[in-house]
């Protein structure tokens, strides 16, 4: 384990402390000029919108050049944003706790290339749809273990919490596809990862992300989860709609989606894994492994390029290290640009997914030489074929399903989920449309249906029986089916469809087709 004695200290103080004592520099510096017109553009939007606030910095050469916050942290409260508002951060947090994972990596204590199950004990995941000791560390950290689509949020209106992340395991640790063959976004990852480090380090989450990470950074306005005594000092979460405050809530994932931070210290934490050393920030990881994280760690031909920890793409000729995070109340943006040394973080606190990625872009362009070029053109060029009606046809010629010979006919198979297993029929017609039936419920048909590199996806109305999905039984379900020579293997998702969303829980679906 990495000492800090420095951060030990300031650990002790509590962390009440460190969220509320005075910091250097809080107070907002002149803003440089070339940011005026982001900054004008933010107020604009804002008015617009409705929006309650946003906070940005910017970073460059190994130093914040700009931040600044815009609007209400809480409306009702009348208290203004800072750069040193901790923000809900969703799925921000995922680059965070990679980092923590990593320093045990580099203490010898976690093996990226081991099976996650050797560090789980009371519930361990299970592989219907391929081998579990495939799914190493690594590959849950890189979204392809073969995990599902997963969130659960609870609402603190008497809905209860979250069950103990042995149980989660237990209901939805299952391989919905093989190891290593796909990338497949799940937070339910995250939360198995958040529980191994609990379980390797002997301390909560919380705790040695606090010591190991945030404090050592230097990040004081940084938590995981908010205590109810720091909610005063924090961002209020709204809802876009009616632009009130969200209920308070917990998850069954705190790895994916629980840290809480400010822009400033978002902004020293780009700056670390740029390889720079913010003032007073402690070298928690060497350089390798903050590369390592950054490189691709998903498999050849997938449409997602994602590292450990970090989304790893080509942005305007420019590459992009990044993560953003959306959840009820909340759009982040965390982007960094290694070979131009630079970074840009845009909080909001409602859910405004455009607004993050224009704010990231405008800000990208005032600070990268080139970008704004590459960004104008690209502008241009969406706009024309926003405009043009023959593209628009074109679209939607390709929105129809067209299966191929070998797909049509009727496939039978079982759903399983953590309680029962329920039987389930699709009837693939010629001409596009798909009949679904799932247990003795209506048939029905199956919407938006879609065959990408051999996965089959579509979704439809229809339950899952479980008592947690069965909370809130207005939800629709989502097939995402791996396509094989006469089978159909992959997860069935029960989704909510009220708002603010509840849910995606998914279960294992296999299918054979049936002689014709």
């Amino acid at each position: 384990m990495n000492d800090h004695p420095r951060a030990l200290v300031l650990f002790l103080a509590g962390p009440a402390l460190l969220l509320l004592a005075p910091l250097p520099g809080v107070a907002q510096e002149a803003r440089p000029p070339a940011f005026d017109d982001v900054a004008e553009h933010i107020r604009e939007t804002m008015a617009a919108e409705g929006i309650p606030s946003v906070a940005v910095a910017a970073a460059r050469d190994g130093r914040v050049v700009w931040e600044e916050a815009f609007g209400w942290a809480d409306r009702e409260a009348r208290r203004p944003a800072t750069a040193h508002t901790p923000y809900s951060l969703a799925s921000i947090s995922k680059p965070m706790t990679a980092t923590g994972l990593m320093t045990l990596v580099e203490d010898g204590e976690i093996d990226l290339s081991a099976p996650v199950n050797r560090y789980l004990e009371r519930a361990r995941l299970e592989g219907p749809a391929g081998d579990a000791s495939g799914a190493t560390v690594r590959r849950v950290l890189a979204h392809s273990a073969g995990l599902p689509l997963h969130y659960h949020f609870f609402y603190g209106d008497g809905e209860g919490g979250p069950p103990p992340m042995d149980e989660t395991i237990r209901r939805y640790g299952r391989l919905v596809f093989p190891p290593g063959e796909r990338f497949e976004y799940s937070n339910l990852g995250y939360g198995v990862l958040d529980h191994v480090l609990t379980r390797v380090s002997g301390r909560s989450y919380a705790s040695f992300m606090r010591t190991e990470v945030f404090v050592p950074l230097g990040m004081n306005r940084t938590s995981v989860g908010l205590p109810d005594r720091l909610e005063p000092y924090a961002a209020t979460r709204y809802d876009p709609e009616s632009r009130e405050p969200i209920p308070s809530y917990r998850f069954d994932h705190d790895g994916a989606s629980a840290v809480w931070s400010s822009a400033h210290d978002l902004a020293r934490f780009a700056l670390f894994h740029l390889g720079g050393r913010p003032e007073g920030a402690a070298e928690i990881l060497n350089p390798e492994s903050r590369r390592r994280m950054q490189r691709s760690a998903t498999p050849e031909g997938t449409d997602r390029r994602y590292g450990l920890g970090w989304s790893v793409e080509e942005e305007l000729g420019f590459r992009k290290v990044s993560h953003t995070g959306s959840m009820p109340g909340v759009s982040t943006m965390l982007a960094l640009f290694p070979e131009e040394d630079a970074a840009v973080v845009v909080l909001v606190n409602t859910l405004a997914r455009d607004l993050r990625v224009d704010v990231q872009r405008r800000i990208a362009a005032a600070l990268i030489p080139g970008y704004r070029e590459a960004w104008q053109k690209a502008y241009r060029e969406e706009t024309a074929r926003e405009e043009d009606p023959e593209a628009a046809e074109e679209t939607a010629r390709q929105a129809s399903f067209d299966p191929p010979e070998g797909l049509v006919g009727t496939w039978t198979g079982t759903l399983h989920t953590w309680q029962e297993e329920l039987p389930v029929r699709l009837e693939i017609r010629s001409d596009g449309d798909v009949h679904a039936r799932v247990g003795d419920q209506l048939e029905t048909l199956l919407n938006g249906v879609e065959l990408e590199d051999g996965v089959l996806s579509g979704a439809l109305w229809g339950h899952v029986p479980t008592p947690d999905v069965m909370r809130h039984p207005r939800h629709r379900l989502q097939l995402e089916l791996l396509v094989r020579e006469g089978t159909m293997r992959g997860q069935v998702t029960a989704v909510t469809t009220t708002d603010p969303t509840h849910y995606a829980l998914s279960s294992y679906l296999e299918l054979e087709s049936a002689p014709r």
